[in-house]
């Protein structure tokens, strides 16, 4: 198991203190909480660095409460065997196929599928602390790389496109993020997967 790069905890501090920024400029707009479980559903891809904190969470969960830590496993063990023969790239390793084919399969992949750190009962992560980039920049609007702000579809309605855009989460973590994946990169770990992969292991 590769280890955490110990700047993954700077880069988790930039950008939670961004959300908190974004979550303080739009108030009840915002309307993130726990329960509200619209992010949990549907596929998305992650980095190394994401599994590589995912895998330390794991960990540090089997220690505090083992129970918790294997019905984590057993979840994700039963989304892949769910969507075992979709998949859009290797089944063996969980690496995606980055190809526009292997991309364009991978859009509706597992559109239905609730994500396996969900705790069903709770509507809580189990992991949250050790959640990907994707999950911690969800909800507030977030500027893609075509200069779009995409927000939560349930938040900020009877806003504005000046009162949403007043909110946006500015953070400025992605040369720390890619550089902290370049390094596990060096240590052998390449290509995306999603999170279901990495607690099934």
């Amino acid at each position: 198991m590769l280890a955490r790069p110990s700047r993954d905890r700077e880069l988790v501090q930039i950008v939670d203190a961004a959300f908190a920024e974004a979550s303080r400029k739009a108030g009840d707009w915002l309307i993130c909480r726990p329960g509200c479980t619209q992010c949990c559903v549907g596929a998305f891809a992650i980095n190394a660095l994401d599994a590589a904190r995912l895998r330390v969470g794991l960990s540090e969960l089997q220690q505090r409460d083992p129970i918790r830590a294997d019905k984590v496993r057993q979840r994700a063990r039963a989304y892949l065997d769910r969507v075992a023969g979709t998949y859009p790239g290797d089944p063996a390793t969980g690496i995606l196929d980055e190809s526009p084919a292997g991309e364009d399969r991978f859009l509706t992949f597992a559109d239905d599928e609730i994500c396996p750190a969900l705790d069903p009962e709770m509507g809580t992560c189990d992991l949250y602390s050790f959640r990907p980039m994707t999950c911690r920049v969800f909800g507030p609007p977030v500027r893609n790389e075509g200069g779009v702000l995409g927000l939560c579809e349930l938040c900020f309605h009877g806003a504005s496109d000046r009162q949403i855009a007043a909110c946006e989460m500015r953070a400025d973590f992605h040369d720390l993020e890619e550089k902290l994946v370049a390094e596990l990169e060096e240590l052998g770990t390449r290509g995306s997967t999603i999170v279901a992969y990495v607690l099934a292991e």
